[in-house]
């Protein structure tokens, strides 16, 4: 493999990681702290519901919001877009106890370096119909 696979490979991991700690905080009730701290100040995330909400719209939202049992990730795709930034795509399945409460999304996560730090700078949620 060469290095710039490598360093891809590398990258993709990093903020998958990322993704996965997210996902544990909104399972265990911490995802208020977990994305205060790690979005940008001006970042925002589009959810599924059609609202864009501002990090401290996240912050009162995830406050309140009924934690998930369980996530699964799959399909990543990262996009290289500089140095220091970059977007992981990924499908979403989570579930809050039942199989009728499964949300099932296309997660796009963009990334920007900040003082040696990934910090995410715009998050959409794109729902996927059911299987007919």
């Amino acid at each position: 493999m060469t290095t710039e696979a490598q360093a891809r490979d590398d990258l993709q991991g990093e903020l998958l990681e990322l993704e996965h700690r997210g996902w544990r905080s909104l399972c265990d009730g911490t995802g208020a702290d977990f994305y205060g701290s790690l979005m940008t100040a001006d970042g925002l995330m589009v959810l599924a519901h059609g609202q864009a909400f501002d990090r401290a719209t996240v912050v009162a939202s995830l406050n309140e919001a009924p934690t998930w049992s369980g996530y699964e990730i799959d399909d990543v795709r990262l996009v290289a877009v500089g140095p220091d930034e970059a977007a992981l795509v990924y499908r979403a399945r989570a579930h809050r106890g039942s199989a009728d409460s499964e949300f099932v999304a296309l997660m796009s996560s963009v990334y920007t370096r900040r003082d040696g730090a990934w910090r995410l700078a715009l998050y959409q949620q794109t729902p996927v119909p059911a299987q007919a």
